[in-house]
């Protein structure tokens, strides 16, 4: 497996300190620096369907990477998840965006930001499982298939392990201030689902019969993207940045397949930190076993459940939220996310949950919600916390539209 996790470049401009505040707003309070961590998530939607698009884009100076990066040079965390980060065996796009955006001070951005530690590994997406997991009747057609290009396209990513029109479509990257224990990081992408007790088997509703005979289910991966587990060795002690970015619980039929896959991607988590052996969780490498217990951790990423509204089993990440190692805390808010929750409702999209603590804006017919998550655990206290979506008449608005994501971060005291 081609894994990055090594010391970059040196830095090309000093950094500012970290930012702190109860509002959403990363530069209205300032704090000490290495007085606090500042963990972040940030779906950047840095994907492409053609398999090195993104580094063409990249070096082509994409509008929406620079936006990104400005972003992060307004929040400067020490400790960040990119989701949506297309994942290339060479690490190209990941020193592309290093060294021509985030090393360069962007438009509406702060001073350059520099990460010398890094995790950029495989993925699930777009990596063929040779099964016909849509169940269409065919296995994965390739692109110029006779039914045409875009129904080729989607039934090759319908049938990858993890859906994806390319191998590392939709990857995961890990930038850090702070070494990674690159030796003792823990990935759980080939973790067979049916290895879950009491997994959440996709049932066919018209036969009462699994979706999926018992040869394809024994073989189908729990992980649309993957599951890590990265230790940072942070100022206070040892990190574990417990990242994923689970399937949307959409795109399926009435067996609810992805549903059960997003609500049993999230249970990972629950599990992992919960007491027990655990011998059903074992990694890529073998190792089998949950987090031990009193290790401190942060769970980060789009975690693609509301807690209220929009498809999915809430269950799922409400069981998360509660878990009682996980931190009690206010939920990071933005004015930016209140204004647009706001307007959908005016317009008669109405929601359940607050709508300051909304996460992204996904159009006029699924509205604002709640899907990108940092949650610390206990043995942390809670500096501060946010989400980077400016009001719109905040001159910051115009870096925040990178995404149809927002940055979400939290402060926590070493």
């Amino acid at each position: 497996m081609q894994i990055f996790a090594r010391l970059l470049l040196p830095a090309l401009a000093v950094m500012l300190p970290a930012c702190a505040s109860h509002q959403g707003n990363a530069a209205t309070a300032t704090s000490s620096p290495g007085s606090t961590l500042r963990v972040a998530t940030y779906n950047t939607s840095l994907f492409d369907d053609e398999a090195g698009g993104v580094i063409r884009r990249l070096q082509a100076g994409d509008a929406g990477a620079r936006k990104i990066a400005a972003v992060l040079q307004q929040v400067r965390p020490d400790l960040v998840l990119l989701n949506e980060f297309d994942y290339d065996a060479a690490g190209r796009a990941a020193d592309l965006f290093q060294r021509d955006y985030l090393e360069r001070q962007q438009p509406g951005g702060g001073e350059a930001l520099h990460y010398p530690y890094r995790y950029f590994a495989e993925v699930n997406t777009g990596v063929p499982s040779g099964l016909d997991l849509d169940r269409n009747g065919s296995v994965g057609a390739s692109a110029g298939a006779a039914d045409g290009n875009r129904n080729a396209g989607r039934d090759r990513g319908n049938d990858a392990w993890g859906y994806g029109l390319h191998p590392g479509q939709y990857g995961m990257l890990v930038l850090s201030k702070h070494p990674i224990d690159a030796a003792q990081v823990r990935s759980f992408r080939l973790l067979r689902w049916s290895a879950m007790p009491g997994a959440r088997r996709p049932v066919d509703p018209a036969t009462g019969k699994p979706w999926h005979d018992d040869a394809v289910w024994e073989q189908l991966r729990l992980s649309s993207k993957s599951h890590w587990d990265v230790p940072v060795h942070a100022p206070g002690g040892t990190v574990h940045f417990l990242v994923s970015h689970p399937t949307p619980p959409v795109f399926d039929g009435p067996e609810d397949r992805n549903g059960a896959r997003n609500a049993d991607e999230i249970r990972l988590w629950h599990d992992y930190i919960s007491p027990g052996t655990h011998t059903w969780l074992c990694d890529d490498a073998g190792r089998c076993g949950g987090l031990a217990e009193g290790a401190r951790f942060v769970i980060a990423g789009d975690l693609n459940n509301d807690p209220a509204d929009g498809d999915g089993h809430h269950e799922a990440i409400v069981e998360l939220l509660e878990h009682p190692r996980v931190l009690r805390m206010a939920t990071p808010r933005s004015a930016g996310g209140e204004e647009t929750a706001r307007a959908y409702a005016a317009k008669g999209l109405l929601r359940r949950g607050a709508p300051a603590h909304v996460t992204g804006d996904f159009g006029p017919r699924a509205g604002a919600m709640r899907l990108d998550y940092v949650l610390p655990s206990t043995g942390f206290a809670l500096q501060g916390s946010g989400v980077f979506w400016p009001a719109s008449t905040d001159p910051a608005a115009a870096i925040a539209d990178g995404s149809d994501h927002h940055l979400v971060w939290v402060d926590l005291a070493l």
